[in-house]
């Protein structure tokens, strides 16, 4: 597999695509239960195919890549990415996972994305794995898809490059007390501890998706509202976590930043970070995080990288 410091990419995969569609890739027709079982009974389907089900309940929308980093973290041998993509096809053939793939006026996306089938939610709730996929899942738009891989590559790198890395939750709630509403975040969060000390991050990625200013401003009143009256153990936080906006390039940082001061939301109490998906691919993450400073004689911003030695190797 290719290190996430080899890639030459300038755009990420993940970046939002004019006239962009979801086409389907998995497989038609019916396959019964028995006919799975008895895949099972002669060892076609093992403890491997469990455990890459597991995966995709968990994360919703991931890349094979994705998989086989998620599952060499684990320390579940697949042999190669070839291999796990032999799994993958025997899932899909069995209709246990399905699969999809991005095309535009520009061709084909380079990756394919999976997520449960009705058969996949079966299994796992016969090993009494929590599984709360339902068919209208599958129907999600692309934006939403493509800031859930975005979160998903966050989260991988923090788990195999940060040292202090504990724990991560991929779809961590928050509850906005004045507005009574309860969301979540859409990278997920991980938890770092250093010295029997903890922080959590929890990662909100943005896309340029239509209207993504207006949906922008709508989840930083949110989170302002719940940062703003927080109280020890709300949302099960004993502390303030630090909110980073994940967003598509360089540019992008610069122009969320501007729609968040523009509408008056930024957030007294934190520091807001921003990084991009192509930050992720660094070999270490102590530099990936992005500050926006006021110069004092020109009044105006300026981005200046942060260096957090938390990130660390």
């Amino acid at each position: 597999m290719v290190e996430d410091n080899e890639i030459k990419a300038t755009v990420s995969p993940f970046a939002i695509r004019e006239g962009e569609l979801k086409v389907f890739d998995g497989k038609d027709g019916y396959v019964s239960m028995n006919q799975i079982i008895h895949r099972i009974n002669i060892g076609h389907i093992t403890d491997i195919h469990f455990a890459i089900m597991e995966l995709v309940n968990e994360f919703e929308f991931i890349t094979s890549r994705q998989l086989f980093q998620m599952l060499e973290w684990k320390r579940i041998d697949v042999g190669s990415q070839d291999k796990l993509n032999n799994k993958l096809e025997q899932l899909v053939k069995t209709k246990i996972l399905t699969r999809y793939y991005f095309d535009s006026e520009d061709g084909k996306g380079i990756y394919r994305i999976y997520c449960l089938e009705k058969m996949g939610k079966y299994l796992l709730n016969s090993r009494g794995i929590e599984c709360k996929w339902q068919p209208t899942d599958n129907t999600k738009p692309v934006p939403m898809i493509k800031k859930r891989l975005a979160g998903n590559q966050t989260l991988i790198a923090y788990l195999r490059k940060v040292k202090a890395f504990d724990s991560y939750t991929p779809k961590p709630s928050f509850t906005a007390k004045q507005a009574g509403k309860t969301f979540k975040a859409s990278g997920g969060s991980v938890k770092l501890t250093k010295n029997n000390k903890s922080i959590e991050f929890v990662f909100e990625v943005i896309r340029r998706e239509e209207d993504w200013e207006k949906k922008l401003v709508d989840k930083m009143k949110l989170y302002k509202d719940f940062y703003e009256n927080f109280q020890v153990g709300d949302s099960g936080y004993m502390g303030l976590p630090q909110l980073i906006l994940v967003c598509e390039d360089e540019k992008h940082m610069a122009e969320s930043f501007k729609v968040i001061v523009m509408n008056h939301l930024e957030i007294s109490n934190i520091k807001l970070y921003f990084t991009t998906d192509l930050r992720q691919n660094e070999e270490t993450l102590e530099k990936t995080l992005v500050d926006f400073k006021l110069d004092e004689e020109t009044q105006k911003y300026r981005m200046e990288n942060v260096e957090v030695k938390l990130l660390g190797i």
